[in-house]
Parts: structure tokens; C-alpha cells; sequence
């Protein structure tokens, strides 16, 4: 398993409970836990903590997110990947997502690329 996730502080932190209870191998930190950037921290900061701890962005932020990326390429750095949730999606079908990714995916799959829910084959047949 090669992804680890950090929610950002406008994503539902439920999220991470209730991937533990769906498979625990998956790690996912909320912004504001002591180890992840605190609550606050800037989407531009959030990406430099990204590259260094090695985990994608989960974030509704469609507005500003591909700005923050652009800028933070062109400085010549890189991001693990950001997933936007899927505004159409389900809690559910949005968590199975997330799952499924990091189940599937290989290293850098994903590197500096913003990945709009839902990105498995299968969900989108649905």
C-alpha cells in the first residue's frame, strides 16, 4: 500500500474513522492532529508538509487547489497527489474511493496531479 492521505481541516474528519473500520493498513491524518499541520496552516503549506511526510491532499478545495499546485511546481517542488472528493458521490462512495486508490495505486502514481473523484473504473460505471 503506497498512499497516505491528510484531510484537510474542510474535509469531514469522519472520514478517518471510518476508514480504520474499513481496513486499518490505510493511513490517513487530519490537519490539527499533533503530528499533521495545525488547524489554519495554508493550502501552500500544506503542500510543502505533503512533499516532505510523503502524503496526498483530500480536499474539497476545487476553487484554489490547482493555483497552490501550480505555484508550488513551478518553485520546482513536488506533491504526492491531491483527490478532490467527489461533490456527487456519497460519503460512502467517496470513502470506497479512497480505499480502492490506495489499495491500487503504485509509487508517484499520482505525483503533482489533482485527481477528481471518482478516478477507479469501476465507480464510474455506476
Amino acid at each position: 500500500m503506497s498512499l497516505r492521505y491528510l484531510l484537510d481541516e474542510n474535509v469531514e474528519p469522519s472520514y478517518k474513522t471510518q476508514l480504520a473500520r474499513r481496513n486499518s493498513e490505510i493511513i490517513m491524518w487530519v490537519v490539527g492532529e499533533p503530528s499533521a499541520p495545525p488547524r489554519g496552516t495554508l493550502d501552500p503549506e500544506i503542500l510543502l508538509w505533503c512533499e516532505e511526510y510523503g502524503f496526498v491532499v483530500v480536499t474539497n478545495n476545487r476553487a484554489s487547489m490547482p493555483g497552490h499546485l501550480r505555484d508550488h511546481i513551478n518553485e520546482g517542488r513536488h506533491v504526492p497527489g491531491i483527490f478532490i472528493l467527489g461533490k456527487n458521490l456519497s460519503f460512502g462512495q467517496n470513502l470506497e474511493e479512497l480505499i480502492f486508490l490506495a489499495e491500487a495505486s503504485f509509487d508517484d502514481e499520482y505525483r503533482d496531479q489533482i485527481i477528481h473523484l471518482p478516478h477507479s473504473y469501476s465507480l464510474k460505471l455506476k
